[in-house]
């Protein structure tokens, strides 16, 4: 059911298209700005705040791989792992852009970053566990050229669709809300049943936190308002505020998170392309035997599918460029270029890279064409030698801007669930809870794909169920069984 005009909440920058007139330019054409209802300075400014919000990439991925050892003690090196991080989020922001003519950024994948550093690379070296990363991206090609991968969407239903946006709304609030220190992990020490609380000890503490609950409230007062970049000058203002504040106050860096906001002693930094094709694409095998190799690449695959999957929805529903059907323009060829990152990730040698539900920033600016992605992805390959300024923007100017598009897409989508269908509500609801709980799209999809099937099959109604979904919710059985399933096959 598309939305109409007046469903968008009161103050959202998801506004409806505006008709503009005839494009002007080659530019307008290629990327059907005007036809999108979007601007030249709504792209730079969508593609801007979403590099902000995701610029933290940069720095975190180089600390999750750099802390993995693989089975022969090596270690890689920082400075390699940031270039490459950077390197491969901006090239397969620009492919995006180009060849998919979508406001959705790719990077690093946070989660498949993890799978490579701890799972893959202990049992194999670096460029063997690359290698397997590089496989599942070739497989998911595959499975576009196919055309199944765009069955598989296809077999979603509407409601479970609106729940796969609101479920990455809330996901992205919370990760906005912990990354801010607004909402801290509790010790597991003090012995609670309760996992988060709010700041440190039930109290907000430090200028950091005070920082982000500014950066808030204004981008809320914005929003409201309907000022015209309104995420963007939330992001710069706290940014500055923060710089003064570090430089006043002398708060320890620790407090901040990744990235301190200070003014660096050079604003420059040297590239080192060294991991760049440093892959072996079938020696992991060689290393674990096919079994688990399979396994292995079986892990990538389907968290590379539908995290990407649940991205795109998301980010399509807000940026309201799908159609009646819930499909995106182009879909065939966005699928492709996301399965073209997770190879390019492991070819770079820096994992997996993914769709990123941080995109959402430069959507909720007014982003609606792929030319934001030349915003951001031009600014992923300025970071190459600009890495010390792009890291200026510290997690508390930039995450209020995940919170404020939380509200954005719930507001917008929770309405158009059929909830008096149980069958629908529910496996809604579970997906939209299991995002967030359990930090992970793929878990909330899964689960709220196999409460489906199981509701529709409970209430006679096992037929309406598309026989791909089923595909989908056995794939998903084993995903969440696999532990159990490799102690019964032997494999360690």
């Amino acid at each position: 059911m598309p939305r109409s005009a007046t469903s968008t909440p009161v103050g959202t920058a998801a506004r409806p298209p505006e008709p503009s007139g005839r494009p002007q330019s080659s530019l307008d054409r290629f990327f059907r700005i005007s036809e999108r209802g979007s601007t030249l300075a709504r792209e730079a400014r969508g593609g801007l705040a979403t590099f902000f919000a995701m610029a933290y990439i940069i720095v975190l991925n180089p600390i999750i791989l750099g802390a993995g050892e693989d089975k022969f003690g090596q270690q890689l090196d920082n400075t390699q792992l940031v270039t490459a991080t950077a390197l491969m989020a901006g090239l397969t922001t620009l492919l995006m852009g180009v060849i998919g003519n979508v406001p959705i950024a790719l990077a690093a994948g946070l989660g498949i970053n993890a799978v490579v550093s701890l799972q893959l690379a202990p049992q194999m070296s670096w460029p063997d566990a690359m290698g397997m990363v590089v496989l599942a991206g070739l497989v998911l090609m595959i499975l576009v050229a196919s055309g199944l991968r765009q069955r598989v969407m296809d077999a979603i239903p509407n409601g479970l669709r609106r729940s796969i946006a609101i479920g990455i709304g809330l996901f992205i609030t919370l990760i906005g809300l912990v990354d801010s220190g607004f909402v801290t992990r509790n010790p597991d020490a003090a012995g609670t049943t309760v996992p988060l609380g709010l700041g440190q000890g039930g109290q907000l503490q430090g200028w950091p936190v005070l920082i982000f609950v500014l950066g808030l409230a204004l981008m809320f007062v914005l929003v409201v308002r309907k000022t015209r970049g309104a995420i963007l000058i939330g992001i710069v203002a706290l940014t500055v505020v923060a710089v003064v504040v570090n430089a006043l106050a002398e708060v320890p860096d620790a407090a901040w998170g990744l990235a301190v906001p200070e003014l660096p002693d050079s604003v420059v930094s040297s590239p080192d392309f060294g991991l760049i094709g440093d892959v072996s694409l079938f020696g992991g095998f060689s290393e674990v035997g096919v079994l688990t190799g399979c396994l292995f690449v079986f892990t990538v695959l389907l968290s590379g599918f539908f995290d990407a999957m649940g991205t795109i929805i998301g980010v399509g529903e807000e940026s309201r460029l799908t159609d009646e059907n819930g499909q995106l323009p182009g879909m065939g060829r966005i699928l492709m270029v996301d399965g073209a990152a997770v190879a390019g990730g492991g070819f770079g040698s820096c994992s997996a890279n993914t769709c990123f539900v941080e995109s959402t920033a430069g959507v909720g600016e007014g982003a609606r064409t792929g030319l934001a992605n030349l915003v951001t992805g031009g600014l992923f390959l300025l970071a190459l030698v600009f890495t010390p300024l792009a890291t200026v923007v510290p997690s508390q100017a930039a995450t209020p801007a995940l919170v404020v598009v939380g509200f954005l897409i719930m507001a917008s989508n929770v309405r158009e669930i059929d909830w008096a269908d149980p069958t629908v509500g529910i496996p809604a609801f579970l997906t939209m809870v299991s995002m967030p709980f359990t930090y992970s799209i793929t878990n909330g999809i899964g689960i709220g794909v196999l409460a489906f099937i199981l509701l529709r099959a409970a209430t006679g109604r096992f037929r309406d169920v598309p026989w791909l979904l089923n595909v989908v919710g056995a794939c998903f059985l084993v995903y969440f069984l696999l532990d159990p399933i490799e102690q019964l096959l032997g494999v360690t």
